[in-house]
């Protein structure tokens, strides 16, 4: 429980860092989770098990996330705020540091109206900033928020979400500076099109130092149609697509594979940005893509990230020697 964990080190080596997430399945059956999670094997670092994403129920993350770091794969756990008060939430942490749960996202959560439950009782009992706070208070201090001593302290690495393409700009890098005083030591973005956008609040990042404190992942994902451009761009609060990826989706002949084009591009772009420690791709539906945008963009630089069937040959040759 106490040890770094496999991400926390990766992102202490300075590696441009590629995490990936995961819809967990509604099911019970675990075999739709590992299902899931092998189109990611060699392509990425860790993977993100959301937390009732859109509000919407689902598996929950720290099942997901126990049952793939018992097959060998480096998770993120996500903690939503909308679903449950402190008490739960710090008997999740201890129980998820129990199950050899590492990386933890703290999360506000989407409102319930918003999902497939719109007449469930939203918690917020703490809010994203508290919950950072929470988690380093547990750790760092061995004790919970009531004073009352925790005998052996979670090892958690602590994350958090940071949107820089929603307006007002200029508050966007003092939000992230605060999560970062509060604990925070890596982010994962929202959806990234714009670069010019980007350039601009990771020169802002940049300057105040705040890339040495906290690596920052920046979320990427492929489009299917200009379609699903223009809904993203109207119903995702701070997505901005530009209008010339839509035109370019609108006049490709496979806008699905050009859409997968423009997101591997993105990557390279995004990549080669100062301060930038790495790429979150979300591709909802489309898993089974991320493993060839990964390997057309050429970020891994012929690094193969640890997974199940690395670990199995490990295994054997130390059994072997």
């Amino acid at each position: 429980m106490n040890e770094i964990g496999a991400f926390e080190k990766l992102i202490a080596s300075g590696e441009f860092a590629v995490t990936a997430e995961l819809s967990p399945p509604d099911s019970a059956d675990p075999e739709e989770v590992y299902s899931r999670a092998r189109v990611f094997d060699g392509y990425v670092d860790a993977i993100n098990a959301t937390d009732g994403s859109g509000a919407n129920c689902h598996m929950s993350s720290v099942a997901v996330c126990a049952l793939l770091e018992r097959r060998g794969y480096t998770t993120i756990m996500q903690i939503s705020c909308r679903d449950r008060n402190r008490l739960a939430i710090q008997g999740d942490v201890l129980g998820a540091a129990a199950l050899g749960i590492s990386n933890v996202l703290c999360l506000s959560g989407d409102g319930v109206q918003a999902g497939d439950h719109a007449n469930a009782k939203p918690v917020f009992d703490l809010d994203c900033m508290s919950l950072i706070t929470t988690l380093r208070t547990m750790r760092d201090e061995s004790r919970f928020l009531s004073g009352r001593a925790i005998t052996v302290p979670p090892r958690v690495f602590i994350g958090a979400a940071a949107n820089p393409f929603m307006p007002p700009f200029d508050y966007r890098v003092e939000r992230l500076e605060k999560k970062i005083s509060a604990g925070a030591r890596f982010v994962q973005t929202q959806y990234c099109f714009d670069i010019p956008r980007l350039r601009q609040y990771m020169s802002e990042v940049c300057e105040r130092g705040l890339h040495e404190e906290c690596a920052i992942l920046v979320g990427v994902g492929p489009l299917n149609s200009a379609r699903a451009a223009r809904w993203m761009r109207k119903n995702v609060p701070g997505v901005h697509v530009p209008d010339e990826i839509i035109e370019r989706l609108e006049n490709a002949e496979r806008p699905r594979l050009e859409g997968r084009r423009l997101c591997m591009e993105l990557i390279q772009q995004i990549r080669e940005i100062d301060g930038v420690a790495g790429v979150h791709v979300m591709a909802y539906r489309q898993e089974e893509a991320i493993a060839e945008i990964i390997d057309a963009s050429g970020v891994l630089a012929g690094r193969s990230p640890w997974n199940p069937a690395r670990r199995r040959e490990a295994s054997l040759q130390r059994a072997s020697s």
